[in-house]
């Protein structure tokens, strides 16, 4: 009786008269149409309502359905009860955007959202109340999640934003990536996913909800995958589609670690070998990345949250990624009437090669793939050979046309160059105080304080105080063994000063955000002062319980070498001073700024701890993107006109080894990074929006020392551009119809710039990538002659890869490719 109950529930639910949103076992389905959908996310807060029109417009140009967000929760509420819905965080603009380009919305409202964003997107004071448990069976967490999630759903309902309403909202989330966490939890976690999903679906949104990465998502809520790959993924009950709501596009910053970068080959792989094998939905998570703007990163993440997504951080298409991708979406498209239509026929063609096809009565498309890493391979398909590169996929829509390859591009690639448009600024000092006790804003406790418990994370830095009598019998002092002090921390940064004087600094890691500083450190007869200046980096966003996690010195603090032997001071009287006296007087601000004496000139302070600089300067001319220069700093935060641009951190270099990696493979984020040895994040997005045509404030705290002589002001311009084109690869006239065409160079400078200098042009089998082309063995020796009469003066131009435009074959019978390389000015 119940089975039936349910059969008719679950009936209604996906036909409703009222619904124009439902699905089926092959895909969403749209006002009674199913729809091959793909979407890519763009996180609003981490750019500018300003930028919000040409994201969205960029993602429409690639060929994206669909915006993916999420909505965070610590910026909506940040005082509980207290809402913000503007600027960065006036989510219903950012939707009605998207809604007047004519693309939907995938809302994932979480409200956990990991996101490698500040405590995973809870506010702080969620913490605190009475009896809280997060993202388990617990009555105050589920009171206050489900509170704050009728919110967001009732805003949306009274924009009229879901799609049965008018609207572009196609999908909403609840919960994220719950799966492994109900795992590690039992009993209590699977009751909180049962309750979180008929939660939900009890709001009557209208459209489909979906829990990712939940195996045992219970109906009507989809279960979908996240990863780098998802081809093997299959729902939990066969009348649900297959859906991928996070195919990361590259991975994560964090300080002090390579960059990592993902080939655009292999992403697109991954796509069309997803939509191969019935899937139905894909969402690049990201995008567009963005920038992790004030405190927003998470435990340890940079200020950049590029991660090597189709649009860079400043919103510019990252080209080969963006281009390939935009042509793949093409071919799927193309594809779409048969996808949507029939399951796959899967069918051999050899020992790492396949075949699916979805054939009807009127559609036909098919996918070529060679899961070799090494050898490209001669495919009989049909009774036409094809060939198929290492790790591809080809891409047939009418079955018999390749119009895409996953590892052959036809985009062109840039070089983008960060040019300098302020190479100095008149930079004036101020040094802050270093606490040393008793005085205005401190308190005093017996032992040690946990920092966030103190500092509500309404700064990164909590002062811990006391002071060490030192007998003038001690040996220390004659013999000149200074003794050692140690100071045990849960995290992350630690700035150890005596008498006010700087004694050192100690800090963690992503892998181990604790610390240890053990120096040995100068003492005096008489009474000294311990000054130790924890600093937290971002709050932990994801793992087992993350939200118990401590920070600040919790001891033991001990002091070594004593006539005594080992002084611990862990239970001492303490005093404690929140955030820096800077940040008291407001520095970041013009009125604050106004407020003390700064430096300047030959007083000016460089290399010393705990000093802000201030200049002042008018906004460079032109619309190009535009960033600080910080590797001549340390470490500290960065203001303009009293918004924090984020976190800087260039004194911290990149770890580990560096290797130019090939597209061919299984990809992790362990397999292809750049910026070893250098600082993980060397410059920092400056909003064009933020600025005013005259009389910036550009203030930066300084917390290690550093030089702001040698900062810089660059504009993010197209430096270079370059097409690296096999001449067998799939080219097509146009993309309505069908018509094999031989391959061309398609080049273009932005509006405004022109092609000045051909770097190099080689036909034959040129070596690199773009920036890095050398000439090979075989090279036409007229490879430059067609770029030279149509490209050199030009905005735009286009070469056809046929060895009759280059002088001839200049290797026949091997296979040979075009690379080429010219600048723009």
């Amino acid at each position: 009786m119940f089975f039936i109950f349910f059969l008719l529930f679950f009936s209604s639910w996906i036909s409703s008269a009222t619904a124009t949103v439902t699905y089926d076992h092959k895909a969403v389905i749209i006002n009674g149409q199913r729809r091959i959908l793909i979407s890519g996310s763009i996180h609003y807060p981490r750019s500018t309502p300003e930028m919000w029109p040409g994201l969205i417009q960029k993602a429409k140009e690639g060929g994206l359905d669909v915006i993916q967000t999420y909505v965070f929760w610590d910026g909506h509420e940040p005082n509980q009860g207290q809402y913000y819905f503007e600027d960065r965080y006036d989510i219903v603009k950012f939707i009605k955007l998207v809604q007047q380009a004519g693309l939907y919305v995938h809302l994932r409202i979480g409200p956990y959202v990991c996101a490698e964003w500040n405590f995973g997107g809870f506010p702080l004071w969620l913490k605190y109340i009475p009896g809280i448990e997060f993202r388990t069976d617990n009555g105050p967490f589920k009171a206050a999640m489900q509170k704050f999630t009728t919110k967001i759903v009732d805003m949306m309902k009274a924009e009229k934003l879901f799609e049965p309403q008018g609207g572009p909202i196609i999908l909403s989330q609840i919960e994220n990536e719950y799966g492994p966490i109900e795992w590690e939890i039992g009993a209590p976690g699977k009751a909180y996913t049962k309750w979180a999903a008929a939660m939900a679906v009890g709001l009557n949104t209208g459209v489909p909800w979906i829990m990712c990465k939940q195996d045992d998502a219970p109906d009507p809520t989809i279960d979908t995958c996240n990863g780098f790959y998802c081809e093997a993924y299959v729902p939990n009950k066969n009348y649900k589609p297959k859906m991928w709501t996070e195919n990361w596009t590259g991975w994560y910053t964090e300080w002090g670690a390579p960059v990592p970068y993902r080939p655009p080959e292999d992403t697109a792989f991954s796509v069309a070998r997803f939509i191969a094998n019935k899937g139905s939905f894909v969402n690049y998570y990201m995008y567009h990345g963005g920038t992790n703007f004030g405190r927003t990163a998470g435990l340890f993440m940079a200020t950049s949250y590029d991660y090597d997504a189709p649009l860079d951080e400043y919103g510019l298409p990252h080209d080969p990624k963006w281009g390939h991708l935009r042509d793949l979406h093409k071919a799927i498209k193309l594809c779409e009437p048969a996808l949507i239509s029939v399951d796959p026929e899967v069918k051999s063609l050899g020992k790492n090669q396949e075949a699916h096809v979805y054939q009807t009565k009127t559609a036909c498309a098919a996918f070529l793939a060679n899961y070799d890493t090494q050898y490209s391979v001669k495919v009989n398909f049909w009774n036409v050979e094809y060939w198929l590169p290492p790790w591809s996929i080809s891409v047939l829509p009418d079955c018999k046309t390749a119009v895409f390859n996953t590892a052959r591009m036809g985009a062109q690639s840039t070089q983008m160059w960060m040019m300098p448009v302020i190479k100095g600024f008149s930079w004036e000092s101020y040094k802050d105080v270093v606490t040393t006790g008793y005085g205005a804003g401190t308190f005093t406790h017996d032992g040690l304080w946990e920092q966030k418990f103190l500092t509500a994370d309404k700064t990164d830095y909590l002062w811990y105080m006391t002071n060490v009598n030192i007998d003038p019998n001690e040996g220390f002092l004659k013999n000149g063994q200074n003794p050692l002090l140690t100071v045990q921390s849960a995290g992350h940064v630690l700035h150890v000063f005596i008498n006010g004087q700087y004694a050192g600094t100690q800090h963690g890691s992503l892998e181990e955000p604790r610390i240890t500083f053990s120096q040995k450190v100068k003492l005096n007869a008489g009474t000294n002062k311990i000054s130790l200046l924890s600093a937290t980096v971002g709050l932990a966003n994801v793992g087992l319980h993350y939200d118990t996690w401590n920070a600040g010195v919790l001891g033991p603090v001990t002091l070594q070498g004593l006539n005594k032997g080992t002084l611990d001071m862990s239970k001492w009287k303490w005093s404690y001073k929140i955030g820096l006296g800077g940040e008291d007087l407001k520095l970041p601000t013009f009125a604050g700024s106004s407020s003390v004496k700064w430096a300047q000139g030959s007083q000016l302070v460089k290399k010393q701890p705990l000093t802000w600089y201030k200049a002042t300067f008018d906004a460079p001319s032109g619309n190009d993107p535009l960033a600080l220069d910080m590797s001549s700093m340390g470490k500290g935060q960065v203001y303009i006109n009293g918004q924090s641009i984020g976190r800087h951190w260039p004194a911290n270099t990149a770890r580990g080894s560096c290797n130019d990696c090939g597209y061919e493979g299984t990809y992790t984020d362990k397999k292809c990074k750049s910026k070893c040895g250098g600082p993980s994040q060397q410059y920092y997005h400056v909003p064009r929006s933020w600025l005013k045509p005259k009389g910036n404030l550009l203030v930066v705290l300084e917390e290690i020392g550093g030089d702001p002589t040698g900062i810089s002001m660059v504009k993010r311009i197209v430096g270079a551009v370059c097409a690296d084109i096999y001449d067998d690869q799939p080219a097509v006239k146009n993309w309505q119809q069908i018509v094999p065409t031989k391959p061309k160079a398609h080049l273009w400078c932005p509006p405004g710039q022109t092609m000045s200098k051909i770097n190099l042009a080689s036909y034959g089998s040129p070596k690199g990538r773009c920036g890095y082309f050398s000439q090979g063995s075989c090279h036409a020796q007229k490879s430059w002659d067609p770029f030279q009469k149509a490209c050199i003066g030009k905005q735009s131009c286009e070469v056809v890869v046929d060895p009759q435009n280059f002088g001839g074959d200049p290797c026949p019978g091997s296979p040979k490719k075009l690379s080429v390389e010219i600048q723009c000015s």
